[in-house]
């Protein structure tokens, strides 16, 4: 069962890796264009925020992008923060994805999959433009990335029985910290959001999840995808690790102020609370959840900017 998960955990973060490189190749310049070209319209630096992510399957490796460019002197803190802002909201789509298994027959892992890998290999092998063989490579990550989905759920059915499961889930509800380290550290080390999201979507499929542990693992899950970014910035100027420090601020503010807001739910609800979740579920609330925090902290922006400095400041030099 352990091999098996852990196997379809590596295809799933390959297929997303394939798929995810297909995407920025080809996409080209225009990417690393659109992040350059933003001004101080906030909005505009959410759009593009969210489109850029949407298409590289990856929120860390825009923070990342974000970093680098403030580090180079191309985009300021106050441009930074509201990309970093729409990149929550792009990473979502991920998430739903993977919640296509749900909606209907045809897309379940062990039908779309192999005909999605067998048809993009046979275009890799044989198209002649690079425009065909990027669009196959795509291809062949999102059915790598399934067939992954389908070794992690199949993983899984053998223990469906085993009550330890289910208490440790519940115990990760019940507390709600406790589920909220759990979502940061596995996202910190296996360091994607997409990827954890994925996972517990895995065992939603399998009915190991209520509505409690999830939210409080999601709320988790964006701030363990801080570290990418945080880690980036290690060796770069003042303004970049700010940048990085603004992404685990405004991640951190979401859970603080989303959190409370379902504890009391949950307290009012304890049936809602321990009911079982499925994968669409889950990608509404990440989904929701995102744009909900983007909206209440948007207009406090500039002050995030300066919280943020306060935090890191230039050393000085005696």
């Amino acid at each position: 069962m352990t091999f098996s998960f852990l196997g379809g955990l590596g295809m799933f973060l390959y297929g997303m890796q394939i798929m995810a490189g297909g995407l920025e190749n080809l996409s080209g310049n225009r990417i690393k264009t659109m992040i350059s070209s933003i001004t101080t319209n906030h909005y505009k630096g959410i759009a593009v925020g969210a489109i850029v992510t949407a298409l590289i399957q990856s929120s860390s490796a825009t923070s990342i992008m974000v970093v680098g460019m403030v580090n180079a002197g191309i985009m300021n803190l106050t441009q930074a923060a509201g990309v970093i802002m729409g990149a929550n909201i792009g990473t979502t789509i991920t998430a739903w994805l993977i919640s296509l298994s749900e909606w209907t027959v045809c897309f379940r892992p062990e039908i779309i999959a192999p005909l999605i890998v067998g048809l993009g290999s046979f275009f890799l092998l044989f198209a002649k433009s690079d425009r065909k063989k990027v669009i196959a490579e795509i291809s062949v990550g999102f059915g790598i990335l399934f067939i992954g989905l389908n070794f992690m759920s199949d993983a899984m059915e053998p223990v469906q029985h085993i009550s330890i499961f289910y208490s440790t889930f519940k115990l990760l509800g019940t507390y709600p910290l406790l589920g909220i380290l759990a979502g940061a550290i596995v996202t910190a080390l296996i360091q994607s959001s997409s990827a954890s999201v994925g996972i517990l979507q895995t065992m939603a499929i399998n009915g190991f999840v209520g509505w409690n542990t999830a939210i409080f693992i999601t709320l988790g899950q964006n701030i363990g995808t801080c570290v990418t970014a945080l880690l980036s910035s290690i060796n770069t100027d003042r303004t970049a690790k700010q940048a990085a420090v603004f992404h685990l601020l405004f991640n951190l503010l979401g859970a603080i102020i989303i959190g409370p807001v379902f504890i009391l739910i949950f307290t009012l609800n304890p049936d809602f609370a321990h009911s079982r979740i499925n994968s669409i579920q889950i990608s509404i609330f990440h989904t929701v959840f995102n744009i909900v925090n983007t909206l209440i902290l948007l207009p406090f922006i500039s002050q995030l900017v300066d919280i943020t400095k306060f935090f890191v400041k230039e050393r000085k030099i005696v």
